[in-house]
């Protein structure tokens, strides 16, 4: 919510006003939701918010699409969402939000990127131990 009152309360940038760049920032946003809705079906509810932190994992790792495609895919497509947005709304605030967004995104990565990994390969190891 704070984000679209952003983009509709900034300046815009009235030269790129117009119908094509409309709909880059559509076609954007329409990959950024694919990559957030595919992560989200392909993890499940509890996957997706409180899996890996509670210990309730997978029977392994998920690398069906589109974590297949990217590493991080809900991250990226929810980062892809508030660019087509920005660029949708023509906003430079917008735009400089999503860099927020994305830098925000690349330290909770470098966290728990290396996180998910151990937890599956010490699930993998104790699999192979029984």
């Amino acid at each position: 919510m704070c984000f679209m009152e952003a983009l509709r309360s900034q300046p815009k940038l009235e030269g790129l006003d117009c119908l094509s760049v409309y709909y880059a920032g559509l076609a954007v946003l329409g990959i950024g939701l694919l990559f957030v809705i595919s992560s989200f079906l392909a993890l499940g509810f509890i996957g997706t918010f409180l899996g890996d932190y509670f210990g309730i994992l997978k029977e392994e790792k998920v690398t069906s699409f589109p974590f297949n495609v990217m590493d991080n895919p809900m991250y990226w497509g929810s980062t892809a969402c508030y660019l087509g947005w920005s660029i949708m709304h023509v906003s430079p605030a917008g735009i400089l939000l999503t860099a927020v967004v994305a830098v925000s995104y690349m330290i909770a990565i470098l966290y728990e990127g290396p996180f998910t990994e151990e937890i599956y390969q010490q699930k993998q190891k104790a699999t192979k131990n029984k």
